[in-house]
């Protein structure tokens, strides 16, 4: 079903400069390729030096999380029983991103345009895994430690938390992102037929 709101949005999306991404060979409507990104780590570099390293998200010293530590964290806003059924991995995770093999300049520009993506397509709920550590040095601990900080600075992210043992424990993270505007959209519709 096709209608005049789908025509807005997609001119809006087009001024901005986002356009669909379709599977190859197909003429039929855009859906996401895949859901689970695991991508190669000097692909990913070709491409970040192609688009240009994401603002704001440093790469500066930080102090560094024990590996058993869990990380959590909620916009202002998010209600209690929200944060509470994702912090109990309750929210499917519709995507992941694996950055278990990236240095952290790679991860950082794979997590910003993951998150980017993510948002555009509707996703409400996504898990990084980042590995477990044994050590405050090791590379999954650095990640944890830099994925604190980052996450916080994203706008497109309301909350987030270590997984559930299932989902990878402390070396993994639900995150919660905004809805974008069509989904705002048909949120509002469904309010409106009650």
């Amino acid at each position: 079903m096709h209608s005049e709101h789908d025509d807005s949005f997609s001119e809006l999306m087009q001024s901005e400069g986002v356009s669909r991404l379709r599977p190859k060979d197909s003429a039929g409507p855009a859906v996401p390729a895949a859901r689970s990104l695991k991508a190669d780590p000097d692909k990913s570099v070709r491409r970040r030096l192609a688009q240009g390293s994401p603002e704001g998200l440093s790469l500066d010293e930080i102090e560094l999380l024990h590996p058993a530590d869990p990380i959590s964290w909620k916009r202002d806003g998010v209600q209690d029983g929200v944060f509470r059924n994702l912090r109990l991995g309750r929210y499917s995770a519709d995507a992941s991103l694996n950055l278990q093999q990236f240095t952290p300049s790679q991860a950082r520009d794979e997590l910003a345009g993951f998150v980017r993506q993510s948002y555009e397509f509707g996703i409400r709920t996504v898990l990084v895994q980042l590995g477990k550590s044994r050590g405050r040095e090791d590379r999954p601990n650095r990640l944890k430690s830099y994925l604190d900080v980052w996450l916080q600075q994203l706008d497109l992210v309301l909350a987030y938390h270590s997984a559930q043992p299932h989902h990878g424990g402390v070396g993994a993270v639900y995150v919660m992102l905004r809805k974008n505007a069509q989904s705002r959209q048909q949120n509002w519709e469904q309010h409106q037929k009650r």
